[in-house]
């Protein structure tokens, strides 16, 4: 039974769907990581934002021929056929619950402004960060409309502190923080600016996961070819402007050196905007980092409210083509695919439980740079999928070309550019799906054959 249009995605839902998404843990935890690269990382922001656009045109393109839920998986498999699809929904899939689990990392680092005991205390960090997950399990249970209604209030609360320091942080700005040996401060000095910039690209990469958010829950969303488009551009230019000069301004306010060490960027930039004005009887640099790491929290938390959503959907979409276990496509009373949620949360508190490391930022960096792998492959798919799709429906646009092919390029040369250690873990991830593959045929042959047998075997 399909869903009440009263109860489906808006286009202002949709659109915080995509931007609340990408603009999550990324922004807030990234220029610490950065830091530990340079100011040349900067330049990683701009690139890697015209990646994001030529990607977001292919689901924009993909959208409007199929509004199908399921997004990447469904395009794969509509393009390459049930291996590919396979791979590419079992790829998403683990990407979805990997990201998740830095998500809540990233959100448990900006409590530390307000509990200062977390820091270090692994047990209790741990509890938090599990009971979060399962909270917004049972949100996203209710149901979807619910789930978005969380995920539009969070993204525009989000906004405001973002916009705060991206606006009013070029004021405080020493241009010396950007120049000099703070350009490439990596360990190795004989690392090249292009490596640089290609190692940083790896990491701003992750900000801008989520930009085809729109494409997959099509399903529950209202006039699907109308608004996964507009939802999908307008998220990715809202989260590349609030990036780029978001970390900008960072850069500059705050030391190369401090900036490193820092567990909350935006917090401490916020502290050192509002300490230059003087209000009798209040610390207002104390004032900023809490109000900062209060928005944070939100963003945080509407980020892991989203992506919370989209964890169920993909395998539900494989589910319901035979290719993934069944119990990921049964629904509960609300229409959402409740086993293969709670499955989900169950393994993202397993990786928050492997993970632990008391060290946050190399704990939220070494989850992030796994899902972006998860992430690519996807989208290398997608991208060539949009070549092939367009000549089944007949759509012979040039620039649909020129997409296709500049957003394939793109996804090859941040996989390339991911080094030798994570594309070792990402090539276990990616040939780990044979097997299951092989397995899922084997059995479904088996049922087949039961099928085929069983009226002989009674007559």
């Amino acid at each position: 039974m399909s869903v009440a249009p009263k109860k489906k995605l808006g286009i202002w839902m949709l659109t915080a769907l995509v931007a609340g998404n990408m603009i999550g843990s990324g922004v807030f935890l990234l220029p610490a990581s950065l830091a530990s690269i340079g100011s040349i990382s900067l330049i990683s922001w701009v690139f890697t934002s015209f990646g994001a656009f030529f990607l977001g045109m292919v689901f924009v393109y993909l959208s409007r021929m199929m509004p199908k839920t399921g997004g990447p998986y469904a395009y794969a498999h509509a393009g390459f056929g049930q291996f590919i699809g396979f791979q590419t929904a079992y790829s998403y899939w683990i990407q979805l619950w990997i990201g998740n689990a830095a998500i809540v990392v990233a959100l448990v680092g900006y409590l530390e402004v307000f509990f200062p005991v977390l820091s270090g205390n692994i047990p209790a960090r741990l509890t938090i960060a599990i009971g979060i997950v399962w909270f917004l399990t049972l949100v996203n249970a209710v149901g979807v409309r619910e789930a978005g209604v969380v995920q539009l209030v969070t993204t525009i609360l989000k906004l405001i502190p973002l916009g705060f320091v991206a606006i009013f942080g070029w004021f405080f700005i020493d241009a010396n923080n950007y120049f000099g040996a703070n350009i490439n401060v990596t360990e190795e000095p004989t690392l090249s600016n292009y490596s640089a910039i290609s190692l940083a690209g790896t990491l701003t990469l992750w900000a801008f996961i989520g930009l085809e958010s729109a494409t997959v829950p099509a399903g529950s969303v209202e006039n699907p070819q109308r608004n996964i488009p507009r939802a999908t551009i307008i998220g990715i230019l809202i989260a590349a402007l609030i990036y780029i000069a978001g970390t900008a301004a960072i850069f500059g306010v705050i030391p190369n050196a401090e900036l490193q060490a820092s567990t909350s960027p935006y917090a401490d930039a916020a502290g050192v905007i509002l300490s230059y004005f003087s209000i009798p009887g209040i610390d207002a640099g104390e004032w900023g980092r809490w109000i900062i790491a209060a928005g944070a929290i939100i963003s945080c938390f509407g980020c892991l409210n989203g992506w919370t959503l989209l964890q169920s959907q993909v395998p539900m979409a494989a589910a319901e083509d035979h290719l993934f276990p069944k119990f990921f496509a049964k629904k509960n009373k609300r229409d959402v695919p409740i086993y293969g949620l709670m499955f989900t949360s169950l393994l993202i508190s397993g990786l928050l439980l492997l993970t632990a490391d008391e060290a946050l930022v190399r704990q939220f960096e070494m989850i992030i740079l796994l899902a972006v792998l998860s992430s690519l492959v996807p989208y290398m798919f997608t991208s060539i999928s949009l070549l092939i799709l367009r000549q089944r429906f007949n759509q012979k646009n040039a620039f649909q070309f020129v997409v296709s092919v500049l957003a394939c390029s793109y996804t090859l040369w941040a996989i390339f550019s991911a080094g030798a250690e994570l594309l070792y873990y990402g090539c276990i991830i990616f040939f780990s799906c044979v097997p299951l593959y092989g397995l899922f045929l084997a059995r479904r042959a088996a049922a087949t054959t039961e099928t085929t047998v069983m009226p002989a075997e009674k007559a």
